[in-house]
């Protein structure tokens, strides 16, 4: 073992986590848990402050978590300097795509630009901000080694790609962790590095191999949500109950994984991930003929969505223009607030410039939010039989789908809610 690699793996370090979000955060409770000093780090002060008063914005880490790790090993800041202390960084700040749809790695090169100013001899960087391959060689190394420090004798370099699943109570340190060097050596320093903190740890022979590899994970899910999603669309022109048929499929039991159709994909991560892949093959006159027809596909599922709720409109004799609309959720998952690119927004809004009228029932995302996307909040409790149409957009477990149902309206039901619960109902049409 390396001298390096077995002071990582066995001896006291300090861990410094660079942007506290959804990733950086519960990462940096679970270096806590691990028994290590944590110096997180994020440029908004005001984030800072609220973090430090024990109160957790990211839906995966409690108050009392978060309390308990700043009581004992974890100290949370809006000063670059402390950094200076740490003897590995973890860069974990949003990746998104520009107005084209092109990698945005502003937030990558400013967090690397803070990491440059305190890189010292002995210290581990890796980046956990997906983005295309090549980027942790192309812009973190040059960066930290700055013509003073040397690859592999004063630091080393590594991606390590997030891997979370939001609201499904999966804890960072229990799911598998990709590690991969931009040398070998930095590979097996990185490695050390998260068996600290990291059940399992997969060593990849490139920084680049674990860049694709998170990557490829996503596009994965997007090209066979896209498949799911025409196959809806087929299924509907002939007549057939798509739940049904892609439930028949799943009992073979080898060669099927079962994906299903949705309003489309929302997230910070299915609709933007294979697109970074996607940019970086064009840079190699590669044409991405799959990524390509999954996107089209997906992103004209709200469209689709909206026009088959507008037929459900006119079935009943109504126009669109002025007739009440509910849509029940709009974040882009089941059971958590985070909306961001959220497919159920998009199909509102369709339906919204169709003149139809919008309201809004998701006790989880919650009134504020709702109502800063310009719609009518209503809860359960509130009387539901004067829409024209109610449409399922997210699934989430807190909603009493058979009183929606049994208010009386039409439901068009876009995430098979009723089926999934066992819930049969005559005025329930599914996707």
């Amino acid at each position: 073992m390396h001298e390096a690699a077995g002071f990582y793996e066995n001896e006291a370090w300090t861990a410094g986590i660079v942007g506290l979000g959804y990733i950086g955060l519960p990462l940096a409770l679970a270096a806590c848990r691990s028994g290590l000093d944590v110096i997180g780090f994020d440029i908004d002060e005001a984030y800072i402050e609220r973090l430090n008063d024990g109160e957790s914005v990211i839906e995966d880490v409690s108050d009392a978590e978060l309390r308990s790790a700043l009581a004992s090993r974890l100290e949370l800041t809006a000063d670059a300097g402390r950094l200076r202390e740490a003897d590995a960084i973890f860069i974990c700040v949003p990746s998104p795509l520009g107005r084209n749809r092109e990698p945005d790695l502003s937030y990558i090169r400013s967090a690397v630009e803070v990491v440059r100013r305190v890189a010292h001899p002995r210290m581990l960087v890796s980046l956990e901000s997906t983005t295309y391959p090549g980027t942790t060689e192309e812009i973190v190394v040059p960066a930290v080694l700055d013509g003073r420090l040397r690859l592999d004798e004063d630091v080393w370099v590594a991606f390590s790609p997030e891997r979370v699943s939001p609201g499904d109570q999966l804890a960072t340190a229990d799911i598998p962790k990709l590690v991969g060097g931009v040398t070998e050596q930095s590979t097996a320093v990185a490695a050390a590095a998260y068996r600290r903190i990291i059940a399992s740890v997969h060593p990849v022979s490139s920084a680049a191999v674990a860049e694709m590899a998170k990557l490829l994970e996503n596009t994965y899910r997007a090209v066979n949500i896209g498949l799911a999603n025409e196959m809806s669309q087929l299924a509907h022109a002939l007549g057939l109950d798509i739940w049904e048929v892609i439930d028949a499929a799943a009992t073979k039991p080898f060669g099927f994984q079962p994906f299903y159709p949705g309003p489309g994909v929302g997230g910070h991560c299915i609709p933007l991930d294979p697109q970074f892949l996607a940019w970086r093959a064009r840079e190699a006159k590669f044409a991405t003929r799959f990524i390509d027809l999954a996107e089209e596909v997906n992103l004209s599922q709200p469209i689709y969505t909206a026009r088959r709720v507008m037929s459900l409109i006119n079935q009943q004799r109504l126009p669109v223009y002025g007739t009440e609309v509910l849509g029940v959720g709009i974040s882009y998952k089941a059971n958590i607030a985070d909306d961001r690119e959220s497919a159920s927004l998009e199909v509102l809004h369709e339906l919204e410039a169709q003149g139809a009228v919008i309201s809004v029932l998701d006790p989880v995302v919650g009134e504020e939010r709702i109502e800063a996307h310009g719609f009518t909040a209503v809860s359960m409790d509130g009387d539901l039989s004067g829409f024209a149409i109610v449409v399922v957009l997210t699934d989430h477990d807190v909603i009493d789908y058979a009183a929606i149902a049994d208010a009386g309206p039409i439901v068009f039901d876009a995430r098979g809610a009723y089926r999934r619960r066992g819930i049969a109902r005559g005025n329930v049409v599914a996707l």
